[in-house]
């Protein structure tokens, strides 16, 4: 069944759509202008065209960035649009000529598509410039090999046509005359092939869809104008696509394949005809380029983007180009055209592209370690905290479930359970800073998600400052501080955004009188410490979540305290019980 309803566009009118772009696409390029009077887009500098041959392309709207985004130094002289799918006048063909021939171009080459309706308009438009003393030659491109014996009408202009701006551009460029570029041209297109498929139709602006391409289905075979391909099939996977592209593209029973053979060098274009996301323009991409090299071919260059489309159409064609050292070199050389891509002049095939890895830092978890007077109470308080927290998972989870995904007591009984596994394998090292960063590469790895992330950075940050040496109260308030801003820092997080932060910061700040306290007042500063986190907690009831997945949720419907917060506040219980104890 066709959508009875014309798609949606985002443009101002069916009937100035057309002019409104090609405004668009010059207001935007400081090298191009627009003929008065006419839908012909030029380059600004035609002075730099005397004694040049001028190259002058063009064919119905909706292939963009063809043909207009060709146009600079290097490339085409001028472009003339028709309207959507719908050839250009003659009248606006004959102008552009003479406008190029008017600037000292030596000649002008018509680089034309193989569609009736170009052929003849610009034909026309060639006698009439012919018969005013204009060298004028055309360069028509039909390299379509949808079909296996093609009518009368031949093969059909695509993507190809691109290359042979290029190709054409830089001879002309050059200084070749227009013969000799015409004569060069036509044997470069004996060795170019295209492929499309699609997804999708396309509609014209105002109309329905091309043609009707039921979900799950895709079309090979088919142009740049909506009109639907030789065969329809199920999607497959992009290796099944291309592989059966490239199948049917080389094919020597077809009269219209391109003849390729183990050891040719070709030039791939990968072209988006439309719609297709540029995660899947890649993943072609790489299927293309592995399939052509598995056959034996090098692959020499790659384009891959929007060349040549048909509006929205969700498809892909792909173009072959033959080339040998010559073609290569003006295929390579420098224009100023906005569409063509910068790509680079290294060779694909044969290069290596993959980069060998860093020799990683060895795991903390996993480096041997050396006992001291600290791991028997170090070990006691990991089993306390490790214990707590699986008794919470159920308690965290029901908190998480009222202002986030339910898995809060999960998420820290998976890192409980990493350490329980870590500690029965190894020693606690004698260094505070050292098991600090066992445990943050523990949380990284096993408990996973924002707050495994939260964890190893309090750790990793509150490491330093805990090391040999240093263990006094002093030291360690100094890494609980340090841990908590690290927090801040890169969790955009603060007191009173309804995050575990509610809870620690208080105890931080708390914990920062240890600098001060003597060591009869120590357990003192603890026990306070435990209460402030708490009290923070449970405060954390009445916040608005600022941050955090709590605040894309309605603020009246989250009433319970954090479990972030609540999860803080029980390990520093855990830890100060087991102080206590000792």
């Amino acid at each position: 069944m066709l959508n009875m309803e014309a798609q949606k566009k985002l443009i101002n009118s069916v009937d100035c759509c057309v002019d409104e772009a090609l405004c668009g696409l010059v207001r935007a390029s400081g090298g191009l202008a627009l003929l008065k009077g006419h839908r012909v887009v030029l380059r600004s500098d035609l002075d730099s065209l005397k004694g040049k041959v001028g190259l002058l392309s063009g064919g119905g709207s909706g292939h963009e960035p063809a043909h207009g985004g060709y146009i600079g130094a290097g490339m085409l002289s001028a472009a003339v649009a028709g309207g959507v799918f719908a050839s250009p006048p003659p009248a606006s063909i004959l102008a552009a000529i003479l406008t190029l021939h008017q600037a000292g171009a030596s000649g002008v080459l018509l680089i034309v598509k193989n569609y009736t309706g170009d052929r003849l308009n610009f034909g026309l438009a060639a006698e009439q410039a012919r018969n005013q003393g204009v060298a004028v030659d055309m360069v028509i491109v039909a390299e379509d090999c949808a079909f296996d014996q093609p009518s009368k009408a031949g093969r059909r202009g695509l993507c190809g046509t691109v290359f042979i701006h290029k190709l054409a551009g830089a001879l002309a460029e050059e200084g070749c005359s227009l013969d000799q570029i015409v004569s060069k041209m036509k044997d470069v297109l004996k060795g170019i092939g295209t492929l499309g498929v699609s997804l999708s139709p396309c509609s014209v602006p105002g109309c329905l869809p091309s043609f009707d391409l039921p979900p799950g289905a895709m079309e090979l075979g088919l142009g740049i104008h909506g009109e639907p391909g030789i065969k329809r099939s199920k999607v497959a996977s992009a290796d099944e696509v291309v592989k059966t592209m490239i199948d049917h593209m080389t094919n020597p029973d077809s009269q219209s394949h391109l003849p390729l053979k183990s050891g040719d060098s070709v030039v791939l274009c990968v072209n988006n005809l439309g719609a297709l996301s540029c995660l899947e323009m890649a993943v072609v991409t790489r299927a293309a380029i592995t399939c052509l090299e598995s056959r034996g071919l090098v692959v020499a260059r790659v384009m891959s983007g929007p060349f040549m489309t048909s509006l929205e159409m969700a498809g892909v064609s792909l173009t072959l180009m033959k080339v040998d050292p010559e073609t290569l070199r003006l295929f390579d050389t420098k224009t100023s055209a906005p569409a063509w891509p910068n790509l680079s002049t290294a060779a694909v095939s044969g290069g290596n592209y993959i980069t060998e890895a860093p020799v990683m830092i060895t795991r903390p978890q996993d480096d041997k370690h050396s006992q001291g007077p600290l791991s028997p109470v170090m070990h006691k308080v990991l089993d306390k905290i490790c214990s707590t927290l699986l008794e919470k998972q159920e308690e965290l989870n029901s908190l998480d479930r009222a202002s986030g995904d339910g898995d809060c007591g999960n998420t820290h009984a998976q890192a409980a359970r990493a350490v329980q596994e870590w500690l029965q394998d190894h020693v606690v090292p004698g260094c505070p800073g050292r098991l600090l960063s066992v445990l943050a590469g523990l949380v990284e790895e096993k408990m996973g998600g924002s707050s495994g992330a939260l964890y190893s950075l309090f750790l990793t940050a509150a490491a330093g400052h805990v090391t040999e040496g240093k263990t006094d109260g002093a030291a360690w308030a100094a890494a609980v501080h340090a841990g908590t801003q690290a927090m801040r820092r890169y969790g955009g997080a603060d007191p009173g955004d309804r995050t575990m932060l509610d809870a620690l910061c208080p105890a931080a700040d708390e914990l920062m009188k240890l600098t001060t306290a003597p060591p009869a007042g120590q357990m003192a500063v603890l026990h306070a410490a435990v209460e402030k986190a708490a009290a923070g907690a449970e405060a954390t009831r009445d916040l608005t979540a600022r941050a955090g997945r709590a605040s894309y949720i309605a603020a009246e419907r989250v009433t319970l305290p954090d479990p972030g917060a609540v999860a803080v506040a029980a390990m520093l219980r855990a830890v100060v019980e087991t102080l206590q104890q000792q």
